[in-house]
């Protein structure tokens, strides 16, 4: 997963990538001193080509479950031979492809690649018809189209409510059920129709097309996104060299509550407002290089307005946890 800006010249193919808070990701991973990295979301390489361009000594692993991906490191691997590696696999794969204190920095950029959201096979975007499809691997697991006609109603609730934060869900949610066998739920255009017209149409005004929410939680859902960042943030941690840096890179709420809970505990911070825990109760293994999220510049915004909802999160690492 990778989120960049989009340029069209003929047609979809014609993509620019172009990284978000690359200066600020690289401010904190301080590539330029030299030393062993990972990029988990390969996506379009653009993270990674600057880390490897900051230090001629630089080594990289690079990780990501899309096979385009795949397809687009052979010329990274031409290009900086031994210094670069890569691995066909989700993140959550991360243990068996790293050792415990093997990198000086980590990076994950949880957004959708330029490359993803414009290729219409591929079925993340509603503005291309196309079937609907959004699996991060194509590989495996069952598609959007395959949830939508048979996934139990809760599962559809959980993926539109809570995962896609749409408040008018039910009637998202019935419009499902009731359009299911016929055809409808097969394709990007007209799952998105379905879905405006279930909550009142598109106006003029709306910054985002109403199926926004719904799309985006269902594709978390079918790619169990929220999980496998879950049970990837203790094997990165794990992965740093004491001092190393984690740096993260959320789109969603509750991708970055996720991200922020688990560095605020390695740092032995409140996760949360309701944590009573008194500072002696608590174990610091990490230190927040930033209290707060780091959030794109207005230039940056106006130069990609994909970038606009980034939030980036920075830990150093101290010592190891027991996790």
């Amino acid at each position: 997963m990778h989120c960049g800006a989009v340029e069209f010249v003929c047609s979809p193919a014609a993509v620019r990538h172009v990284p978000v808070l690359l200066d600020e990701c690289m401010a904190y991973l301080e590539p330029s001193k030299g030393g062993d990295f990972a990029d988990l979301t390969f996506g379009g390489g653009g993270h990674s080509r600057a880390i490897l361009n900051a230090n001629s000594k630089n080594s990289l692993l690079a990780m990501d479950c899309d096979p385009d991906a795949a397809t687009r490191s052979i010329k990274f691997k031409e290009e900086f031979h031994d210094r670069f590696r890569f691995e066909d696999a989700s993140f959550r794969n991360l243990d068996g492809v790293s050792s415990e204190d093997e990198f000086d920095g980590i990076l994950m950029d949880l957004g959708i690649s330029s490359f993803q959201l414009m290729e219409p096979e591929k079925g993340f975007s509603f503005r291309l018809d196309a079937p609907i499809d959004m699996r991060l691997n194509p590989r495996t697991g069952e598609s959007a189209a395959e949830f939508l006609e048979s996934a139990s109603r809760e599962s559809l609730v959980r993926a539109v409510r809570e995962y896609g934060e749409e408040r008018r869900w039910s009637k998202v949610v019935n419009a499902i059920i009731d359009a299911r066998g016929t055809g409808v739920l097969g394709r990007t255009m007209s799952a998105a129709d379905l879905v405006a017209t279930a909550v009142g149409g598109h106006r003029s005004r709306q910054r985002i097309h109403p199926a926004t929410k719904t799309f985006q939680g269902i594709r978390i859902a079918i790619n169990g996104e929220l999980e496998s960042l879950a049970l990837t943030l203790p094997m990165a941690f794990r992965g740093l060299k004491p001092g190393g840096v984690l740096a993260v890179i959320s789109f969603h709420s509750l991708e970055d509550r996720i991200v922020k809970r688990f560095m605020r505990k390695m740092a032995g911070r409140p996760e949360h407002k309701g944590d009573s825990r008194l500072l002696d109760e608590r174990t610091s293994y990490g230190e927040l290089l930033k209290s707060k999220a780091i959030f794109p510049t207005k230039e940056e915004v106006i130069a990609n307005p994909r970038s606009r909802s980034a939030r980036l999160r920075v830990i150093k690492k101290l010592r190891n946890p027991q996790l």
